[in-house]
C-alpha cells in the first residue's frame, strides 16, 4: 500500500513548489480545482493529478483525491493544502471520515468491474468475498492462493484482479496475459501460481485498467484484499485471520 513516506513525498513536492504556487494563484481569476490543478502539477513536475475534489461536511473544506490514491485537502481560496484523516465526534466515540470516503470508493470502482473481467473461486455457499489484487510471481500471493481450499470452506468467494507489479515492465506481465487468456483461467492461473510455464497466448485483456485502478485505489503491492466494505487490506492473512476479520468464525 502505499506508505506515509510517500504522502510525505507528495506533500514535500507541493511545499517545495510553494513559490511556483503562488505564482499561479496572482494569474487571475481560476476556479479552485483549476487553481490546484496548476499548483499541484507543477509541484509535482506533471506526476500527480486531481481525480476528483469533493466539499466535506466540515464548510468551506475541500477533499482532493490524487490519482495516487491519496487524498488531501483544501480550503476554499485554495492557498491551503494539508494532509491527514479528518475525523468526525460523535456520541460513541471518533469517526474517520476519510477511511469511510476511501472505503466507498474502493466499493465504487471495483463494482464498476465486470465479473467476467475477473478470475472467480466461489464456494458451494458464499457467506463472504473478497477481491484479491495478486501477481502469478507474488510468494505472498502464492501462499493466499494455496489456502483456497480452506477458504473455501470458510465460505469466503475469492474474486481475483491482475496486479502485475510493475505494470507493463514487470516480469510476470506476459504471464498473468496468458493466463487471461487462457480457455480455462482458473487452471491457468493455479498452474502459473505453482510456478509452471504456461504457452504464451495473447488477446485483448483488462489487465492494464486493473493495474491503474489498484493505483487509483492506493495499491502499490501483492496481495492486496479488498473487503465487501471497502477496506483496503495490504498483504498476506491466512484463513483463519481472514475468516476471523470477515465475523465468520
Amino acid at each position: 500500500m502505499k506508505s506515509t513516506n510517500n504522502l510525505v513525498r507528495i506533500i514535500a513536492a507541493l511545499l517545495f513548489g510553494s513559490l511556483l504556487f503562488a505564482q499561479a494563484s496572482a494569474q487571475g481569476d481560476q476556479s479552485l480545482r483549476g487553481k490546484l490543478e496548476q499548483a499541484i502539477e507543477i509541484a509535482s513536475q506533471n506526476t500527480l493529478q486531481i481525480v476528483s475534489l469533493n466539499q466535506t461536511a466540515l464548510p468551506n473544506i475541500f477533499e482532493v483525491e490524487l490519482n495516487t490514491g491519496e487524498i488531501l485537502y483544501s480550503d476554499i481560496s485554495g492557498d491551503y493544502l494539508f494532509a491527514g484523516d479528518m475525523y468526525a465526534t460523535t456520541p460513541t466515540g471518533l469517526m474517520n471520515m476519510s477511511a469511510s470516503t476511501r472505503q466507498k470508493r474502493a466499493l465504487d470502482k471495483i463494482a464498476l468491474i465486470p465479473e467476467e473481467e475477473m478470475i472467480i473461486f466461489s464456494p458451494e455457499e458464499v457467506k463472504a468475498t473478497i477481491t484479491v489484487f495478486t501477481d502469478v510471481d507474488c510468494t505472498y500471493c502464492r501462499a493466499l492462493h494455496g489456502d483456497l481450499e480452506d477458504l473455501m470452506a470458510y465460505g469466503i468467494e475469492v474474486r481475483y484482479l491482475a496486479y502485475p507489479r510493475g505494470g507493463e515492465a514487470a516480469a510476470s506481465y506476459d504471464k498473468m496475459i496468458s493466463v487471461w487468456c487462457a480457455d480455462d483461467r482458473k487452471e491457468s492461473l493455479s498452474l502459473a501460481k505453482g510456478g509452471e510455464d504456461l504457452p504464451p497466448v495473447t488477446c485483448e485483456t483488462p489487465i492494464l485498467e486493473h493495474y491503474q485502478l489498484g493505483n487509483e485505489l492506493g495499491i502499490s503491492g501483492t496481495p492486496a484484499l479488498v473487503f465487501s466494505d471497502g477496506r483496503v487490506i495490504p498483504g498476506y492473512l491466512d484463513s483463519e485471520r481472514l475468516a476471523s476479520m470477515l465475523s465468520l468464525n
